[in-house]
């Protein structure tokens, strides 16, 4: 009998300026994905979202394939992330997909686990978190989806640009997660296991906590291979996919 398997990913930043990563994402989804007990989206899918009403033909492309895959019965789950923190309600009935909170537990073959993007950890990042809290503010999203469609994409080019120009000037070590924020997450939301993305540094991490062994497990990006977390009842691996 196959094993049941549950595939996390996070980080593919998919656009149109990229098919590699595209035609890489899909080929997972048709020849992998299809075969899942559930599929988990740790944010920043693509490399930026408008609102669910910009519906282009490259946007359509991966609401198809998706809706595909709910539709054969794999469930597909999906958490913001900071590039596609706008993708809503319309999105997820339009793919089939169940939009989860940005920070929630989940049973994982009896384990109880902590899954999200990972930029909240990023707490030593302080310039990114004062943004974060402006854009997650509902007024602002009202504010931004009710402009039309090129306002908001010059918008948000002008902030990337910027995102861009100050990322040159941080230290790598401001934009990695803070350890003490991570075992404060923990405690919380009293787990042993917690699986996040928005680093790129895939890896798994073995903790102490409380006297009891537990494990952090960051998500890689898709910029030059494809990546995923394969978990099933006895095993956990964070496996890359080759571009065609």
């Amino acid at each position: 009998m196959v094993p049941m398997t549950t595939f996390f990913i996070s980080d593919l930043h998919l656009s149109e300026e990229l098919p590699t990563i595209t035609e890489c994402f899909l080929t997972f989804l048709q020849n992998e994905a299809i075969n899942a007990d559930a599929l988990y989206v740790l944010g920043d899918l693509f490399e930026t979202w408008f609102g669910d009403d910009d519906i282009n033909e490259f946007n359509q492309t991966i609401i198809s394939a998706f809706k595909i895959l709910t539709d054969s019965g794999v469930p597909c789950f999906f958490l913001e992330g900071n590039r596609d923190f706008l993708i809503g309600k319309k999105f997820a009935k339009q793919t089939g997909i169940t939009l989860l909170p940005a920070m929630c537990t989940i049973d994982l073959y009896g384990c109880k686990t902590l899954i999200m993007h990972g930029d909240t950890l990023c707490t030593k990042d302080e310039g990114y978190q004062r943004y974060r809290a402006t854009v997650h503010k509902p007024w602002v999203q009202w504010i931004f989806l009710h402009l039309p469609l090129k306002i908001r994409h010059r918008l948000v080019g002008n902030i990337k640009n910027s995102s861009k120009e100050q990322k040159e000037h941080k230290q790598m070590a401001i934009m990695d997660v803070t350890p003490e924020e991570v075992v404060s997450e923990m405690q919380r939301f009293d787990v042993t296991q917690l699986i996040h993305g928005h680093t790129h540094r895939p890896a798994v991490h073995e903790l102490t906590l409380n006297n009891q062994s537990v494990k952090r497990v960051v998500l890689g990006d898709w910029y030059s291979q494809g990546s995923v977390l394969t978990v099933t009842e006895k095993s956990m691996l964070l496996q890359e996919r080759k571009f065609i």
